[in-house]
């Protein structure tokens, strides 16, 4: 009798715990199939500014990966390289954070969100990052995005996402960045 009780409970237990405790990744881009047609490289030379650099896509050990590189100069108001993508389609709601795998030339970057209510050029959400020269993971929540301006929602809301940056920003420096996946959980 004990034993039945105990299956019982046990299958009480698992039909209603909820399976999606730890959400889990999805891709948003591997870099595996034509990553030039999704990315765009970006300066502040749209503004003036004289930062340069690029973006290049490669492989390593039979992982592909995107790398950028330049001097950011914040010579005539500017200070910014990135390489951005468009998203093909909103986020879910659902969706809690965003995740890179990175590595680098030891200093910090920043992820840099756009959404259908950041219509000036300098409106963004910003969380920055660390790398070092191993691969690792870095995980954004939302809340840990920060507007640019008052204008903005505190937080940024997935479902209204446009668009994806990886930034060397703010100041003079060299930049080295590779990323191998950007996803959201």
């Amino acid at each position: 009798m004990n034993l039945l009780f105990a299956l019982t409970v046990l299958a009480v237990l698992v039909l209603w715990t909820p399976s999606a405790s730890i959400a889990e990744d999805i891709m948003i881009d591997d870099f595996k199939s034509q990553p030039e047609t999704r990315w765009r490289f970006i300066a502040d030379t749209v503004m003036g500014g004289v930062s340069t650099g690029k973006v290049s896509f490669l492989e390593e050990n039979g992982e592909p990966h995107a790398r950028m590189t330049g001097s950011v100069s914040t010579r005539n108001n500017g200070g910014f390289i990135q390489f951005r993508m468009k998203l093909p389609s909103p986020l879910p709601k659902s969706a809690v954070g965003l995740r890179l795998v990175v590595r680098g030339n030891d200093q910090r970057y920043f992820m840099h969100l756009r959404t259908s209510w950041t219509l000036l050029p300098w409106q963004y959400y910003q969380a920055g990052f660390e790398v070092s020269r191993e691969w690792s993971e870095v995980r954004f929540p939302f809340e840990a995005f920060k507007a640019s301006g008052s204008l903005l929602r505190t937080v940024p809301r997935p479902e209204n996402l446009k668009s994806v940056g990886i930034v060397a920003f703010g100041r003079d420096h060299e930049a080295e960045i590779d990323v191998r996946e950007v996803s959201y959980y």
